[in-house]
């Protein structure tokens, strides 16, 4: 007699089928093709997870660098005084207070300039 371990695939399943709400059509309510959906969507959320931080940290570049040059400096230059200066922000929160604080993103500019400025003269 052929034993197929039946309570266990059935919770397996229907475990899978649960996991694909959502889905349309098929993929929602066939078991065959809900884990190869679930197998791709996971894929694609390993990947994801890792591009999520690449593009963040864009954004936050982009916005640093639009509020730098309005404030007369480059973003590469910025960061370079922020780093003398050893200010321990981050590029997210300098990002945000760029965005919603202009008057401490100006202090902050100011504090990389005077760095800057003490870094060349003693070289």
């Amino acid at each position: 007699m052929r034993v197929t371990n039946s309570p266990a695939s059935r919770k397996r399943r229907i475990r899978t089928l649960k996991a694909a709400k959502g889905f349309r059509m098929r993929r929602s309510k066939l078991y065959r093709y809900a884990a190869d959906a679930l197998d791709h969507g996971r894929q694609y959320a390993f990947r994801d997870r890792k591009t999520k931080k690449r593009n963040f940290r864009a954004l936050w570049q982009a916005r640093i660098n639009a509020a730098a040059r309005a404030a007369g400096i480059t973003y590469s230059r910025l960061m370079e005084g922020l780093k003398a200066a050893k200010v321990a922000l981050d590029r997210k929160i300098i990002a945000d207070i760029a965005a919603t604080d202009n008057a401490s993103f100006t202090e902050l500019v100011k504090v990389a300039q005077n760095a800057l400025n003490t870094k060349s003269a003693k070289a």
